[in-house]
């Protein structure tokens, strides 16, 4: 306790002090003669007074010489670095020891003055002096401690981040759709988000400071510079961090400069974003670890810090995930949506954990909020693709009968969708409705199929939806088959579409989605257009060489044949001209539909040339069995060829 505080236990004496001098002065006052042994006891008294006063002087200025005399050393210690350029932390470990000490001393006095009755001039300015050189040590620290924070910062290397580039991995999903085929499946190779690195802490400052700066944090709490030395953490931290998202590519944007951007663009800084988070969040961990490292011996230091230098780098990040999620709903994003959900609700727990005290609630409820409004944007989407699908329309039938672009991009877009399986059944699973109403529009689908479909418990919301896509697309296809006018043609484009729908589901992870039953029901559904093909290309051709030799009149059956045969020849040679510029893009369909034209055409016109050749005669045998067998090997290739072209092979 002070020497204020120590006089407390004597009032009770010191009251019955001044109650004795009390009366005594009242005596003398009432007392005109005094005795001499009162005269001397009063002498005594003034005396012993007198020294007690002298005795208590000396100890006062003892102490407050003493006082001076340790502030004076504290004074040179500190005011010594004032001049010098160098850093005090720079100089080994007794300079930076030295000065703690000093500063430690400088508080101790003016905890020492405060504590005593100061009443004097001089103890005032003693005072003043220890409070002015404690400020000058306190900014000086704050400058060393600025220096370690950025001076040992450890270089930002987001390879060691266990994470690779997303824009290495991840394909321009409206080009990779569209190209339809096998270097499709090559070329898409998605990163996985994974929380296997949750743990990976790196040294964001170099371990060998940590203490330092420990130490300076210490001395400027104690001396109630805590707010100074919050400051100065948060203001190189967040540099930092700011610099961390720009070396990941990130740019600061408003909703409204995201808004106007096209969509290449967008679609690039999306990749990147979804880059940057994983890695941010990661990174956030080791600025929390540093934190702790440096605070938390300090109450709620630590978490202070950590928030104030990691909140607006991080709403940045999802400053942007909200822009894009008002965006609009286009197709061809459906895919960024839900890579930018997925990442974002992988790291949710890391960000709650990160951001759980009162301080960092805005960054977690925003976190939630966005990640509500990406999964909102990726059912819209979802929706809109569907929309877009139905409603696409075409004025001119598609050249050659192939594999229609919008059916390309459907099939593969889906293949691409089976990556994120688990994410749309979670988002889909609430608008089963949706699926029978879309499983109705496909004219194709039977009234049980749908039903069944639409109500079938054990199949996924995922299924349901692709199932109810693929309907839409079928019948898309046959109001684009209408377009023909050539009723063989029509079959074929639908044979063609369904089979590349149907190798598309076969040959991939969508078999498990869509099940051994959809597969047979559309192998059977193009298998049933071949036939309708052949039907309608060549029954009508093949009817000209029917046997009907119970012909009475000999001269007219023969005049009959020989008109037929050439009918048959002007039929066939037309089918070539127009077939062979028709395409299979499937090797396999296109030379199982040839064998199966061929042993139709071929036997039905060797049966007719061995029975009638007598009656015909071989002058009129324009091609033999083998060069028709032959020209049926040119067709469905897309290159329009005439058997009247000396040039056709």
């Amino acid at each position: 306790m002070g020497d204020c505080e120590s006089v407390a236990p004597q009032l009770e004496g010191e009251e019955n002090l001044i109650a004795a001098a009390k009366h005594i002065v009242s005596a003398l006052g009432s007392s005109k003669n005094l005795t001499k042994d009162v005269k001397k006891i009063l002498a005594d008294l003034g005396s012993q007074l007198s020294d007690m006063a002298t005795i208590e002087d000396e100890v006062v200025e003892g102490v407050k010489s003493e006082i001076e005399e340790q502030l004076g050393v504290v004074e040179e210690k500190i005011m010594s670095w004032e001049t010098d350029e160098s850093m005090i932390f720079d100089s080994g470990p007794d300079e930076a020891s030295e000065y703690l000490n000093a500063t430690e001393e400088a508080r101790k006095l003016i905890g020492e003055l405060e504590n005593r009755c100061l009443n004097g001039e001089d103890e005032k300015e003693l005072l003043r002096r220890a409070h002015d050189v404690l400020q000058l040590a306190m900014q000086r620290l704050e400058e060393e401690f600025k220096y370690l924070l950025v001076q040992h910062r450890q270089p930002f290397e987001p390879e060691h981040m266990s994470f690779r580039s997303s824009e290495d991995d991840s394909v321009d999903v409206g080009s990779m759709v569209s190209s339809g085929d096998d270097s499709f499946e090559e070329s898409v190779r998605r990163y996985s988000v994974s929380r296997t690195s949750e743990d990976c802490i790196i040294d964001l400052v170099h371990p060998d400071v940590i203490h330092d700066l420990k130490s300076i944090a210490n001395s400027m709490f104690m001396s109630n510079y805590d707010h100074e030395c919050i400051q100065a953490y948060v203001v190189v931290r967040k540099d930092a961090l700011d610099e961390c998202l720009f070396d990941l590519g990130i740019e600061k944007l408003s909703i409204e400069d995201v808004l106007k951007m096209e969509w290449g663009t967008l679609n690039s800084k999306i990749k990147r974003w979804v880059r940057a988070m994983k890695v941010f969040v990661r990174y956030l961990a080791s600025e929390k670890w540093l934190c702790d490292q440096i605070f938390l011996e300090l109450g709620s230091a630590s978490s202070i810090c950590f928030v104030e230098a990691a909140k607006a780098p991080m709403l940045q990040l999802l400053n942007f995930a909200e822009a894009i999620s008002i965006s609009s709903h286009q197709p061809e994003k459906l895919v960024r949506f839900l890579d930018m959900y997925e990442v974002l609700a992988d790291l949710i727990p890391d960000i709650d954990a990160l951001f759980l005290d009162e301080a960092g609630s805005s960054v977690r409820i925003e976190s939630h909020e966005v990640l509500k409004r990406l999964a909102d944007s990726v059912r819209a989407t979802f929706l809109e693709f569907e929309n877009a699908v139905a409603s696409n329309t075409s004025i001119n039938p598609f050249a050659g009968g192939g594999n229609h672009p919008l059916t390309r991009y459907v099939m593969n877009y889906i293949r691409l969708l089976v990556d994120y399986k688990d994410s749309l059944n979670l988002l889909l699973k609430n608008d089963d409705g949706e699926v029978a109403t879309t499983l109705s529009l496909d004219s194709s689908c039977t009234e049980d199929e749908s039903a069944s479909n639409a109500s079938s418990r054990s199949v996924s919301a995922m299924a349901l939806h692709l199932q109810s896509l693929t309907s839409i697309l079928e019948a898309n296809l046959h109001e684009k088959s209408k377009l023909y006018r050539d009723a063989s043609l029509q079959h074929f484009f639908l044979m063609n579409n369904i089979h590349y729908m149907t190798q598309k589901v076969k040959n991939s992870e969508l078999q498990a989605i869509f099940g051994d039953k959809w597969i047979r029901k559309h192998n059977w559904k193009f298998q049933q257009h071949a036939m309708d093909y052949e039907r309608a290309t060549w029954s009508s051709i093949l009817s000209l060489l029917k046997d009907e030799s119970n012909s009475s009149n000999n001269s007219i059956s023969r005049t009959l044949l020989k008109e037929r045969l050439r009918s048959f020849y002007i039929a066939f040679e037309d089918v070539y001209k127009t077939q062979t510029a028709w395409v299979i893009p499937d090797l396999q369909l296109r030379e199982d539909l040839r064998i199966s034209t061929s042993l139709k055409v071929i036997q039905a016109y060797r049966t007719f040339v061995g029975r009638q050749m007598h009656h015909i005669g071989e002058k009129h045998i324009r091609y033999n069995a083998e060069d028709m067998q032959d020209y049926l090997l040119d067709l469905f290739e897309g290159s329009q060829k005439s058997l009247h072209n000396p040039h056709r092979r």
